[in-house]
């Protein structure tokens, strides 16, 4: 399958930059805000947008990670059983502004599930959403607060993310004819 890197590693690293600095602007510093990542990959994006939160802001920022396994609407066409992560979730959402971070967004049914999951926990004052990549064709009106980059794509091609604390490395690919993937947690 041939591929195409669309971010390296700095371009993955001034995206989240830049996300953080506008969480913070749009929210007018981080109070009240705990950023939410979804497993897999969400996770270490939120991590990472934390940690430069603190640099610049010099604030403890909570981060959680949320497994939405569970709330898919796509499990029984899937014929696969999902594999849990444990949800944890550092304090009380009730009343706090979400930043909720996945790696792609494309159909919006993984953030419909995310929203789900989170509701059971509380019901927070907003849910922001953070995507590193949004490629289009949305199947559900979910559109993203804080997004990467901007990448179109065709329904017959895969965005790959790819980051150091999952797969070794720091980047995005195009893979074309990958198709739509098939496994739980890429929606």
């Amino acid at each position: 399958m041939p591929e195409k890197v669309i971010l390296d590693e700095e371009d993955i690293r001034r995206a989240l930059t830049r996300i953080a600095h506008e969480i913070v602007e749009r929210n007018h510093g981080c109070d009240g805000i705990i950023l939410i990542g979804v497993h897999t990959r969400g996770v270490p994006l939120a991590k990472r947008i934390a940690a430069n939160m603190k640099e610049f802001e010099q604030a403890e920022i909570p981060v959680g990670d949320l497994d939405i396994s569970l709330h898919r609407d796509d499990l029984p066409s899937l014929g696969v059983q999902p594999f849990l992560h444990p949800t944890n979730i550092p304090a009380d959402i009730e009343g706090k502004r979400i930043i909720l971070v996945d790696d792609v967004l494309y159909t919006g049914r993984s953030t419909r599930a995310a929203m789900d999951a989170l509701i059971d926990f509380g019901r927070p004052q907003s849910i922001q959403l953070v995507v590193l990549v949004d490629r289009g064709h949305r199947e559900i009106p979910i559109r993203a607060d804080y997004v990467g980059k901007n990448m179109p794509t065709s329904r017959d091609e895969e965005v790959e993310v790819r980051l150091k604390e999952v797969d070794g490395r720091d980047e995005v690919a195009i893979v074309k004819g990958g198709g739509e993937r098939q496994s739980v947690g890429k929606r």
